[in-house]
């Protein structure tokens, strides 16, 4: 039987051998890269982004780790202060960072008072697009900022049913949306997944959030079976591995 291919387009690693700071008092379990390759031995992974979270602030040394040990069609997610030097951003780009991370919902990250100036700053710099984990009922004003941005996603599907609509709206715009997180979300995936694929087929990328901290129901296998359900095995390509390839420029 093939495996299910993937693009794992939201991963975490959690190397005790690295800084790690409580976040609200949490403080996460080992996670290591070998950890990570054992949960996703059932798929054929095309490769991956490395995300940086609230606990692991702007340390960059377990991420150019990992991105050396997992190889070139991995990329990394970081979070930075928005002071950083171009030649720091530029020797992260080297080693295969491709995005910034804005971490609204539990801090670790740059303020999101930076994002309009910052995202467009590493977007000139070196070509990275923005990520942000920030509940959809909770965009509020920055709907405005965030749709005149050069490239940005929104991770897991943006949490909440209340701000789906301001969503949708965005990914009108061009915003990309990780289809990542279901046990984070407190509405069916499947319909939320086909309503952004109908606005833009190329919007949506797969990932499995693994370890899955803090979330109600961490990351299952027919998660990414729910996708190819609700959309169909040719379109669900797209989603599972197409569109986060091209998105990480990962050839």
């Amino acid at each position: 039987m093939n495996k299910m291919k993937i693009f794992d387009a939201h991963l975490h690693i959690i190397d005790p051998r690295f800084p790690l700071i409580p976040n609200q008092g949490y403080l996460p379990p080992s996670f290591t890269a070998s950890d990570y390759l054992e949960s996703v031995e059932n798929f054929e992974v095309a490769g991956g982004a490395i995300v940086s979270g609230s606990f692991q602030g702007f340390d960059q040394s377990y991420l150019l780790d990992v991105l050396a040990m997992l190889g070139e069609r991995f990329a990394g997610v970081t979070q930075l202060p928005s002071d950083t030097s171009d030649q720091e951003i530029l020797k992260l780009h080297e080693k295969g960072v491709r995005a910034v991370r804005f971490n609204v919902k539990r801090g670790g990250s740059e303020t999101i008072e930076q994002l309009d100036h910052f995202a467009r700053r590493v977007h000139d710099i070196a070509g990275w697009h923005a990520e942000l984990y920030i509940d959809s009922k909770d965009l509020g004003q920055l709907k405005e900022i965030i749709q005149r941005l050069p490239a940005v996603s929104i991770d897991h599907l943006g949490l909440s049913k209340q701000g789906l609509p301001d969503l949708l709206r965005l990914v009108e715009k061009g915003i990309r949306v990780k289809a990542t997180g279901f046990g984070r979300i407190d509405f069916d995936p499947a319909s939320a997944i086909q309503a952004i694929h109908e606005i833009n087929p190329d919007a949506l990328l797969f990932g499995t959030d693994l370890p899955s901290t803090r979330a109600k129901t961490p990351f299952q296998e027919s998660d990414a079976t729910l996708i190819q359900e609700a959309l169909g095995n040719k379109e669900a390509e797209k989603v599972l591995y197409r569109n986060a390839l091209k998105w990480y420029g990962i050839d």
